[in-house]
């Protein structure tokens, strides 16, 4: 091979190394005040791993935190703990907005994990799929949206893909 064919080899091989392999779509960006209360309600598994939506949650809820969010509140853990292991997550998540809207908080971050998982195969490669729906509890509405996937490298761990993944649909979301 020649040396041209060498670099465009090599080049496109660390691109596609880099990149790495991501979908995301999000709202436009958005910018919400950072004195108003948010909550981070149930984040709904939709997946065949166990507590994926717990897992979630608690990332989501640690990168809010490093970005400065102080007046952040989560529903509260006697309300997973009245649920029977036969209740879905829609339920314990219907649950907690009404209990956020009781307490007249604004703002509350949900979302939807839908892959949370090393696909099958000899590397093993981690994928993780979530969408985010940020509700303003005063309009009753949708105020923005992302949704995304990530697979990472066999080395990885699900969380460590899953981290950067939110953190990137987070990214979106620009609190003042």
């Amino acid at each position: 091979m020649n040396n041209l064919v060498r670099f465009w080899i090599k080049n496109v091989c660390l691109f596609v190394a880099i990149s790495g392999c991501a979908v995301m779509d999000t709202a436009p960006r958005q910018v919400f005040d950072q004195k108003e209360n948010l909550v981070l309600l149930p984040i709904v598994n939709h997946t065949e791993t166990p507590q994926a939506g717990r897992r979630a949650e608690a990332i989501t809820e640690a990168l809010l935190y490093s970005r400065g969010i102080t007046h952040l509140y989560r529903y509260p853990g006697k309300l997973l703990q009245k649920t029977s292991p036969f209740s879905s997550d829609e339920q314990l998540l219907e649950e907690a907005l009404q209990w956020a809207k009781r307490r007249q908080v604004r703002y509350a971050l949900t979302g939807t994990v839908h892959e949370w998982r090393y696909k099958v195969g000899i590397d093993g490669e981690p994928a993780v799929g979530v969408s985010f729906r940020l509700i303003d509890l005063k309009a009753n509405s949708v105020v923005w949206s992302a949704v995304g996937g990530q697979s990472g490298w066999s080395r990885e761990a699900v969380s460590a893909v899953a981290q950067k993944l939110i953190k990137n649909l987070l990214a979106e979301v620009q609190f003042l």
